[in-house]
């Protein structure tokens, strides 16, 4: 049984129907990737599984039990956390209490400060979030979302903004993270070898319909992928990533 399952999940607002009877799921100590072009439908799926929307029809179950019946709040203390495309912190607070206050619901037994210092950031723990690098903020909230003890971690574009380094660095992170904390990961990302390097399975959504699942080899390969990202009449010398 799949730790994830979303079911034939469609949300409208209005007349634009965001995500139509879209499915896919998440096996235990996976790392998968939910791709797409913009307005494919990504972000909306995220805040269905955490609550923030509630779809028109279809089910969402987290470990064999429907997630549609608990209400947001609740969603991270059945143990599912989320970081943002655009980073949300305290500016005003240090680093430390950032991540602190991540624990606030935690179901596991990780100190704090003992994150901090696995995600690499012991060296500005006591420093105000504002007037960070944008990559160190994006770790802070990284550290936030581990502090609450997840199973499941959402990753919304985590490596938006970041340089190539930066998300070499990302990339052997979230693979320990995976081990260390005995995670499954969902991350929506636009950064195409970043996914197909670390995934084991890729989702991928157009207009938000589901167009193809699989590996990440095949899914690059796959003719309705190439066309939702390059046009019907381009043909790649190579793949995607």
């Amino acid at each position: 049984m799949a730790l994830l399952s979303v079911a034939n999940v469609t949300q409208r607002f209005g007349g634009i129907v965001a995500l139509d009877r879209v499915s896919f799921d998440a096996e235990q100590g996976e790392i998968v990737g939910l791709i797409g072009p913009n307005g494919a439908g990504k972000t909306t799926a995220f805040n269905v599984i955490t609550r923030l929307y509630t779809p028109d029809q279809g089910e969402v179950t987290f470990d064999g039990e429907s997630l549609l019946r608990s209400p947001p709040h609740r969603v991270i203390q059945r143990g599912i956390a989320r970081t943002f495309q655009n980073v949300e912190l305290f500016r005003s607070l240090s680093v430390l209490d950032n991540v602190r206050v991540g624990a606030h619901a935690r179901r596991g037994d990780r100190d704090p400060g003992d994150i901090v210092d696995y995600v690499g950031l012991g060296d500005v723990a006591g420093r105000p979030a504002h007037g960070l690098p944008f990559g160190t903020l994006k770790r802070v909230e990284l550290a936030r979302a581990l502090a609450s003890g997840p199973r499941l971690l959402l990753l919304d574009e985590p490596a938006g903004g970041l340089n190539h380094e930066e998300v070499d660095v990302l990339a052997g992170l979230i693979g320990r993270m995976r081990k260390d904390f005995e995670l499954t990961v969902l991350l929506v990302e636009h950064h195409m070898a970043f996914v197909m390097g670390i995934a084991d399975r890729v989702h991928v959504l157009d207009f938000g319909r589901m167009i193809a699942s699989g590996a990440p080899g095949e899914v690059q390969r796959d003719p309705a992928v190439i066309e939702a990202y390059l046009g019907a009449d381009h043909v790649p010398e190579e793949p995607l990533a």
